[in-house]
């Protein structure tokens, strides 16, 4: 059941948990609890790994390790697709931590949606988002890290006379120079805002419908009228986290096969 903020409506609860915990105003904002969600997760990610590694056993593996075991298979199953057997060292270990990061980040949209800003409010926190993919600084910054390796690779794999012709001679040749460095400008540029967005679209678009079910008991008593809205609150919620399971997984899955994507066609010699 929602809980309400007081003196707060439908308008107020929403602008409430879409208002992040921040210091500064504008370009200098930091928001304080998608840095505090991220690295608590990013952590926890190195402590499983880290209890994974010592307790490896070759002959009698145990759950945890046959999952790892799994992922990294899929991982590296992904990686031969674009790559063959030429893959830089680094490509491994950043899609695996892509993929586990970014579905750490997602899964927290599965809590409870009043939960811990409740508990927050508790302790004297006015504002808390826990979804660090709901941020579109979050995003962004993931897709430019991987735009900045995306260039990195080009240029050493193409040579910095090769990556400067990509974009003077294509897609239309030499004759059409200005036009080229357009397009190929906007098309690059896109890679990184699209997987952006598309991660962040998706994530904040379910916060949404998880607020707007909250919704159906906010502020709700004790009546005849509750028996009727909190059952269906809650079929609503199973349903919708059902279907956000697949959805927090495959937004995982398509950031790191797209990074994995990117950074194979800078591997490519030949102009696109």
């Amino acid at each position: 059941m929602a809980t309400e903020n007081a003196g707060s409506g439908p308008v107020e609860y929403i602008q409430h948990h879409l208002t992040n915990l921040h210091v500064g105003e504008g370009f200098w904002q930091l928001n304080i609890d998608t840095i505090f969600f991220s690295v608590l997760l990013g952590a926890l990610i190195v402590f499983v790994a880290m209890r994974i590694g010592r307790g490896l056993r070759a002959e009698t593996p145990n759950g945890l390790q046959n999952a790892a075991e799994g992922i990294l298979e899929f991982v590296d199953e992904q990686i031969r697709d674009s790559f063959g057997s030429r893959a830089p060292k680094i490509i491994a270990p950043l899609a695996l931590t892509i993929l586990l990061w970014v579905w750490l980040m997602n899964f927290m949209d599965l809590i409870p949606i009043d939960l811990l800003p409740a508990i927050a409010s508790g302790l004297g926190v006015e504002y808390l988002k826990v979804v660090p993919t709901t941020d579109l600084n979050t995003t962004l910054a993931m897709a430019l890290f991987v735009f900045i390796l995306t260039v990195y690779y080009s240029i050493k794999v193409k040579g910095l006379g090769g990556y400067i012709k990509m974009f003077l001679f294509h897609p239309f040749g030499k004759f059409l120079i200005p036009i080229n460095i357009v397009m190929t400008a906007i098309d690059e540029l896109a890679k990184p805002i699209s997987l952006a967005l598309r991660l962040f679209g998706n994530m904040f678009a379910g916060e949404l419908v998880f607020l707007l079910i909250a919704l159906l008991t906010l502020g709700a008593t004790i009546s005849a009228s509750l028996l009727i809205w909190f059952p269906l609150q809650v079929v609503l919620d199973m349903a919708w986290i059902a279907f956000h399971i697949l959805v927090i997984t495959l937004q995982a899955f398509i950031f790191m096969v797209l990074t994995i994507v990117y950074i194979g066609m800078a591997h490519t010699q030949d102009d696109h």
